[in-house]
């Protein structure tokens, strides 16, 4: 089960791939972590994942990693007397909290924090962008708009502020009853959905603290304005090209993928590509040649992971999904281009021992080539510094904690293997030159690098590299 690439697959599963046989065969084909989505599915369907899960990471003898994806506030409108209208481009169409159903000149919008947040001239997208009004006059229970793309509306369509900080948590009842239940199943990841500014991260970290990691889904306009913080504050961050999708022009989404990228990269957290990457295989066995180059841009940009959604959740042929895109990721990262475009886009190391030892690390490995990098880690912190430089060797991440393995699969370059506790630096430089060779990493006559905090056991110490030969 070694994998001979960098960038991690995360695949959704659901109805298409809720069964043992398709967990194992997912992995077979190149899943490292697999994704719940509690937007969807009920707490047992999830509990019984997590088992299969499991039992499959104990059958494959390596870590994988669990992602619950929380769903966030929904905004809809209610519902309509004839179960839809039609909104002709130019008429008046009143919005407000009056619970009755609604016709084609007003509806019921059960949000009074969105009213909150309006300003004459605000957009509002309804199902999807499909339809947008502009806010003329408003008050604290209601909103008078213009119609400026009409069509069909129907009940409970989703509806989005795009120009709008919305004074709201991104977590609702819904979402704290699965957060509570998800970390009891012993989740790795936790997806913060509808993350508005770097307070909505320290919010579910509050209630998370070190039980799992977050991942801070970059979906919204505001979340960009306040990108770096937002980044400072989660463990990793997803670019959710679906939602941005619809309150950005379609236009910006590639820039600001790119953006959002690299700057998870400066700062050494993993970043997670999302939404319709090979979409078309929901339905057929093979992707469309953009499809193939979307998912190939996202590793050219030196992203950590890239994410399947529906294509293994409820497509036909979710192991077919997670092959190819196993294989386009290892198409791309032989190609020499692949290699110049991430020295090209590397961030300068912070003043500081762990990345002057992680920067050291990087060049020792271009001058040296040895076979591996093995970093020992208890929190993680060592293996994501020695990533965020993207060295030329893999890395093999050493550590005691299960869940820190199981965290670290999504990480870009990441070997996760636990082992047992080391008490000096001979036996430590011995374990590393051990497990390199029995992961299938180097053999005998070849050099690795050693990586590591001292004292052991301390997080964030990164202080020490070490080059090994193993013993012909």
């Amino acid at each position: 089960m070694k994998r001979e690439r960098s960038a991690r697959i995360i695949a959704t599963l659901g109805p298409s791939s809720s069964s043992r046989e398709c967990i194992r065969a997912l992995v077979g084909a190149g899943a490292d972590v697999f994704r719940l989505n509690f937007s969807h599915g009920k707490h047992a369907d999830h509990a019984e994942s997590v088992q299969l899960i499991r039992a499959v990471e104990h059958e494959v003898g390596r870590p994988i990693g669990v992602l619950m994806d929380l769903q966030g506030p929904k905004l809809r409108v209610g519902r309509f007397a004839a179960g839809a209208v039609v909104l002709a481009q130019g008429a008046r169409f009143r919005l407000d909290l009056e619970p009755t159903a609604g016709d084609a000149e007003r509806a019921n919008l059960p949000h009074p924090e969105i009213f909150a947040a309006l300003k004459v001239g605000t957009e509002l997208l309804l199902d999807d962008g499909k339809l947008r009004l502009r806010v003329d006059a408003f008050g604290a229970d209601f909103a008078e708009t213009t119609v400026l793309v009409g069509g069909v509306l129907s009940d409970r369509k989703g509806v989005n502020v795009p120009g709008a900080v919305l004074p709201i948590s991104p977590l609702t009842a819904k979402d704290l009853a699965d957060l509570d239940f998800g970390l009891t199943l012993g989740v790795d990841w936790v997806a913060l959905s509808f993350v508005q500014r770097a307070e909505d991260v320290r919010e579910a970290r509050a209630i998370i603290g070190d039980r799992a990691w977050i991942m801070a889904k970059l979906e919204k306009p505001a979340a960009i304005d306040q990108l770096e913080p937002i980044v400072a504050l989660a463990d990793g961050v997803m670019v959710a090209r679906g939602d941005l999708g619809v309150e950005m022009p379609p236009q910006q989404v590639p820039v600001l993928q790119r953006r959002i990228v690299r700057a998870a990269r400066a700062a050494g957290k993993p970043v997670v590509v999302a939404t319709q990457m090979l979409e078309s295989m929901v339905s057929a066995p093979v992707p469309t040649r953009a499809e193939a180059s979307d998912v190939a841009t996202a590793i050219y940009d030196g992203a950590d992971a890239v994410m399947l959604s529906a294509e293994s959740a409820s497509g036909q042929y979710p192991v077919e999904a997670v092959d190819i895109m196993h294989r386009i990721i290892g198409e791309v990262e032989q190609d020499p281009a692949w290699r110049a475009g991430l020295e090209a886009s590397h961030s300068p190391a912070g003043a500081n021992t762990p990345d002057a030892i992680c920067s050291a690390l990087r060049g020792v490995a271009e001058l040296l080539e040895p076979a591996a990098t093995v970093a020992y880690t208890s929190s993680g912190f060592s293996a994501l510094r020695a990533s965020r430089e993207r060295p030329v060797t893999p890395i093999l991440a050493l550590t005691l904690q299960m869940t820190t393995a199981r965290r670290l699969t999504l990480a870009w370059g990441v070997h996760p293997v636990p082992f047992e506790e080391v008490h000096d630096l001979d036996a430590m430089v011995e374990h590393a030159a051990a497990a390199a060779q029995a992961h299938g990493f180097a053999q005998a006559g070849d050099a690795v690098i050693v990586i590591a905090g001292l004292p052991f056991g301390r997080s964030g110490s990164t202080n020490l590299l070490h080059v090994a030969r193993i013993p012909a």
